[in-house]
């Protein structure tokens, strides 16, 4: 058993570090700490987790499994997560003998669309128009102004799961019901010019490190990629963006990395959309393209580290890599990418996350594509996007 740690206490390379959750983000978590000396125990349920495989230390276990949660705080004096549905619970009982961040109280409100929607508005930033669900009632009472809508399930929702645009009230209560009646929130549909995601860090001390603003494209609810150059996002736009982030930050006492996104409306005006209290995937262009990573700088907060230069070295774009480039129209039978070609292009790195399955529709990897303009990144992407049938439009 370690000694429970101070505040101000560093941890040094050499000892280990925690992490709930065995995805892909756990797993690039994991190769930077290791980078940086540390050693990393992932605790998830999987027995075969992108996560678990790398880390040097892997426990199958449930994220409210009392006994290895014990074991865990027995092992490491810091814990972080690579997702936000890790019962807020589990992460108070670990806060009693470990660092947690984040920690339990800000993961607790974003868990939550109704709690995050709530905060945002409390910041006062900008949200848009929305009520709470919890009953079929709740639905013949919205306002005529929130259809068409889009319905978003409480909690648990991601990559466009739990969510259902409609266009009419009887749609909502159809929709409302396939997801079972549990707590939602309607949103109205506004007239999108583009989202921003802003990507941050902050530290036990209150530093803040943010790092430069992508620009994001969805294909079906999935992130498809995100673009970051010098002068890419109004600076005005920008300004607003990167203040707002801030003070969520700041109003959640967060301490970590997380990710705001914004959408950004034909009239220039700015709405908050939602919080990732993580690293964010529009954040992976950072791994090649900024002096430090989004995940290093993860490492850097639970460590009690100082914070990492968070300065864009070219400009760059990321791209999402689904399982149907395994299949491009075959759904019968998989097929490997010829990972050669894109290994020809300039400028190309190649991050595949170690899952056992590539499917429709599931992220296996990302690629980032820089250049020494923004103009080349984007031609380099597109040969990338050829290459491999990927599904994205360019922004």
């Amino acid at each position: 058993m370690h000694t429970p740690i101070a505040l101000s206490d560093r941890i040094h390379p050499g000892e280990w570090l925690g992490m709930l959750g065995g995805g892909q983000l756990g797993r690039m978590f994991c190769h930077e700490a290791q980078k940086l000396g540390y050693k990393v125990v992932v605790l998830d349920p999987s027995g075969n987790s992108p996560a678990g495989m790398v880390a040097e230390r892997h426990m199958a276990a449930a994220y409210d499994d009392i006994v290895a949660l014990r074991e865990l705080a027995a092992i490491t004096p810091a814990v972080t997560t690579e997702f936000e549905n890790v019962p807020a619970s589990s992460l108070k009982q670990l806060s009693a003998t470990c660092r947690v961040t984040p920690g339990a109280a800000a993961v607790a409100v974003v868990q939550d669309r109704i709690a995050e929607k709530a905060f945002i508005s409390a910041q006062d930033i900008p949200v848009a128009p929305y009520c709470e669900v919890r009953s079929i009632e709740d639905l013949n009472g919205a306002q005529d102004a929130l259809f068409p809508g889009i319905l978003k399930v409480a909690r648990l929702g991601y990559d466009g799961k739990g969510q259902q645009r409609v266009a009419s009230r009887e749609q909502a209560v159809e929709a409302f019901r396939d997801f079972g009646q549990i707590p939602c929130v309607l949103e109205a549909m506004l007239p999108l010019d583009y989202e921003i995601s802003v990507v941050m860090a902050r530290a036990i001390s209150g530093e803040t490190a943010i790092f430069p603003i992508g620009v994001n494209t969805h294909e079906d609810g999935i992130l498809a990629s995100t673009v970051v150059a010098p002068g890419l996002v109004n600076e005005d736009v920008a300004s607003q963006a990167r203040a707002a982030a801030l003070r969520i930050a700041e109003g959640l006492n967060y301490q970590g990395v997380l990710c705001v996104e914004f959408f950004v409306l034909s009239d220039g005006s700015l709405i908050a959309n939602e919080i990732a209290p993580r690293p964010h995937n529009s954040g992976h262009y950072t791994m090649d393209a900024c002096v430090t990573s989004q995940f290093e700088q993860q490492v850097r907060v639970m460590t009690g580290m100082p914070l990492g230069a968070t300065d864009l070295l070219a400009p760059v774009v990321m791209l999402n890599i689904l399982g149907d480039c395994w299949f491009n129209g075959n759904t019968n039978r998989a097929r490997e990418p010829q990972w050669h070609e894109i290994f020809q292009i300039p400028g190309v790195s190649l991050h595949l996350y170690g899952k056992d399955e590539p499917r429709p529709g599931r992220k296996v990897g990302h690629i980032n594509v820089v250049g020494t303009s923004l103009d080349q990144a984007r031609e380099r992407a597109r040969d990338v996007i050829r290459k491999l049938g990927i599904r994205t439009v360019l922004s």
